[in-house]
Protein backbone atom coordinates (compact mmCIF):
# COMPACT_ATOMS: atom_id res chain seq x y z
CA UNK A 1 0.00 0.00 0.00
CA UNK A 2 1.35 3.46 -1.02
CA UNK A 3 1.41 6.44 1.96
CA UNK A 4 0.38 8.86 -1.12
CA UNK A 5 0.51 11.47 1.71
CA UNK A 6 4.02 10.91 2.32
CA UNK A 7 5.26 10.74 -1.05
CA UNK A 8 3.17 13.92 -1.92
CA UNK A 9 4.44 15.52 1.47
CA UNK A 10 8.14 14.63 0.83
CA UNK A 11 7.86 16.16 -3.09
CA UNK A 12 6.05 19.38 -1.37
CA UNK A 13 9.11 19.96 1.12
CA UNK A 14 11.73 19.01 -1.82
CA UNK A 15 10.05 21.40 -3.93
CA UNK A 16 11.52 24.06 -1.66
CA UNK A 17 14.85 23.67 -3.39
CA UNK A 18 13.96 23.95 -6.57
CA UNK A 19 16.24 26.51 -9.08
CA UNK A 20 13.72 28.02 -11.05
CA UNK A 21 14.65 31.49 -11.45
CA UNK A 22 14.13 32.10 -15.11
CA UNK A 23 10.30 30.40 -15.25
CA UNK A 24 9.69 30.71 -11.76
CA UNK A 25 7.97 27.26 -12.06
CA UNK A 26 9.33 25.18 -8.81
CA UNK A 27 8.84 21.69 -8.72
CA UNK A 28 9.66 18.49 -6.42
CA UNK A 29 9.06 15.04 -6.78
CA UNK A 30 9.62 12.16 -4.41
CA UNK A 31 10.16 8.74 -5.98
CA UNK A 32 9.45 5.13 -3.64
CA UNK A 33 11.43 2.20 -4.51
CA UNK A 34 10.26 -1.41 -4.28
CA UNK A 35 11.94 -1.49 -0.57
CA UNK A 36 10.29 1.74 0.55
CA UNK A 37 12.88 4.25 0.63
CA UNK A 38 12.02 7.89 -1.08
CA UNK A 39 14.16 9.30 -3.22
CA UNK A 40 13.58 13.15 -3.59
CA UNK A 41 14.25 15.68 -6.24
CA UNK A 42 13.31 19.12 -7.78
CA UNK A 43 13.61 20.89 -11.26
CA UNK A 44 17.22 22.49 -11.88
CA UNK A 45 17.25 25.20 -14.78
CA UNK A 46 19.97 26.36 -16.56
CA UNK A 47 20.81 29.69 -18.77
CA UNK A 48 21.33 27.35 -21.79
CA UNK A 49 17.30 26.36 -21.07
CA UNK A 50 18.15 23.06 -23.22
CA UNK A 51 20.35 21.75 -20.07
CA UNK A 52 17.68 22.43 -17.47
CA UNK A 53 16.23 19.15 -15.76
CA UNK A 54 13.03 17.63 -14.42
CA UNK A 55 11.81 17.13 -10.86
CA UNK A 56 11.38 13.53 -12.13
CA UNK A 57 14.50 13.31 -13.87
CA UNK A 58 16.67 14.43 -10.91
CA UNK A 59 14.68 11.49 -8.52
CA UNK A 60 15.02 8.85 -10.42
CA UNK A 61 18.74 9.58 -11.66
CA UNK A 62 19.66 10.06 -8.01
CA UNK A 63 17.69 7.01 -7.48
CA UNK A 64 19.18 5.05 -10.00
CA UNK A 65 23.18 6.59 -8.77
CA UNK A 66 22.53 5.37 -5.01
CA UNK A 67 21.85 1.74 -6.49
CA UNK A 68 18.22 1.76 -7.03
CA UNK A 69 16.50 0.24 -9.79
CA UNK A 70 13.10 -0.86 -8.90
CA UNK A 71 10.37 1.78 -8.76
CA UNK A 72 6.51 1.43 -7.26
CA UNK A 73 5.53 5.41 -7.69
CA UNK A 74 6.15 9.04 -7.71
CA UNK A 75 4.34 12.35 -6.25
CA UNK A 76 5.06 15.29 -8.68
CA UNK A 77 4.33 18.74 -6.47
CA UNK A 78 3.60 21.85 -8.45
CA UNK A 79 1.96 25.39 -8.02
CA UNK A 80 0.51 25.50 -11.02
CA UNK A 81 -3.51 25.80 -11.55
CA UNK A 82 -4.14 22.18 -12.20
CA UNK A 83 -1.18 19.51 -10.65
CA UNK A 84 1.42 19.15 -13.51
CA UNK A 85 2.59 15.77 -15.16
CA UNK A 86 5.16 14.73 -16.00
CA UNK A 87 7.12 15.98 -19.56
CA UNK A 88 7.34 13.41 -22.26
CA UNK A 89 11.18 12.88 -21.64
CA UNK A 90 10.26 12.18 -17.77
CA UNK A 91 7.84 9.93 -18.68
CA UNK A 92 10.34 7.77 -21.07
CA UNK A 93 13.05 8.06 -18.51
CA UNK A 94 10.11 6.89 -15.80
CA UNK A 95 9.03 4.09 -18.37
CA UNK A 96 12.53 2.20 -18.69
CA UNK A 97 12.23 1.24 -14.66
CA UNK A 98 8.39 0.57 -15.04
CA UNK A 99 5.70 1.17 -17.30
CA UNK A 100 2.95 0.30 -14.36
CA UNK A 101 4.43 3.17 -12.14
CA UNK A 102 1.80 4.87 -10.24
CA UNK A 103 2.09 8.72 -10.35
CA UNK A 104 0.43 11.00 -8.13
CA UNK A 105 0.24 14.90 -9.50
CA UNK A 106 -0.68 17.34 -6.70
CA UNK A 107 -0.45 21.16 -6.41
CA UNK A 108 -0.52 23.86 -3.73
CA UNK A 109 -4.32 24.42 -3.96
CA UNK A 110 -4.56 20.15 -2.69
CA UNK A 111 -5.93 18.93 -5.92
CA UNK A 112 -4.53 15.50 -6.49
CA UNK A 113 -4.15 13.26 -9.83
CA UNK A 114 -3.67 9.79 -9.93
CA UNK A 115 -2.43 7.83 -13.51
CA UNK A 116 -0.39 4.58 -14.14
CA UNK A 117 2.75 5.26 -16.48
CA UNK A 118 1.57 3.46 -19.21
CA UNK A 119 -1.76 5.48 -19.60
CA UNK A 120 0.80 8.49 -19.66
CA UNK A 121 2.49 6.61 -22.54
CA UNK A 122 1.20 4.26 -24.02
CA UNK A 123 3.86 2.57 -26.30
CA UNK A 124 6.46 3.65 -24.90
CA UNK A 125 10.19 2.69 -26.00
CA UNK A 126 12.21 -0.22 -24.54
CA UNK A 127 15.01 -2.20 -25.94
CA UNK A 128 14.46 -5.19 -23.54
Amino acid sequence: MIDWEKLISAAKVVRENAYAKFSGFEVGAALLTDDGEIITGCNVENSSFGLTICAERTATFKAVSEGHRNFVAIAVYSQSDQPARPCGACRQVLFEFNPNLEIACANTQGIVDKFILSELLPEGFRLR
